[in-house]
């Protein structure tokens, strides 16, 4: 099938031979899917929680999935649901403001355990005490490769300090 046996449009309207954009087609079809899903803004509400509502709230709280009509079903910490509950309004204004139009228009709030939150690194680590340093570097002497040694000689550095 050579290009001028397919369809194209003219400047009067009649379809004539010829390729269309593939974006124009795709945005017809995933267009309902993602506005029936909550499109991106769960997906934002995720990755910005915690400066949409700050650190108190966002460290009791999860935004799970985001209903029609504009409802969030919100994980809570069973401690903090009654709180939350009240402090509601403040939410929802806190999440249209950041959207800049009301986006949320009501919290669906679950109780119940949150993700876990993403490990934090100690920044200041206990120094080897002689004879762990002097351990370590005879368990490692046999390591022939220098990159792999020095690599093996930072994990047991950490391994060790984080074992009190």
């Amino acid at each position: 099938m050579d290009e001028a046996s397919l369809p194209r449009a003219d400047s009067t309207g009649e379809r004539r031979a010829g390729f269309r954009a593939a974006g124009a087609s795709l945005a017809c079809v995933v267009g309902p899917i993602v506005a029936r899903h909550g499109g991106g803004i769960l997906a934002r509400l995720k990755t910005e929680w915690t400066s949409i509502v700050g650190p108190e709230i966002a460290a009791a709280t999860w935004p799970e999935a985001l209903a029609r009509g504009g409802a969030l079903k919100l994980r809570v910490a069973p401690a903090k649901a009654l709180e939350l509950q009240h402090r509601a309004p403040l939410v929802i204004e806190r999440i249209n403001l950041f959207f800049g139009r009301d986006a949320v228009t009501r919290l669906a709030l679950v109780q119940g355990p949150l993700p876990l939150p993403p490990p934090t690194r100690s920044s200041q680590e206990r120094p080897l005490q002689a004879r762990e340093a002097v351990a370590l570097d005879n368990q490692l002497a046999t390591i022939a490769r220098p990159e792999l040694r020095d690599a093996l000689a930072r994990l047991g550095r950490r391994v060790i300090a984080a074992g009190e």
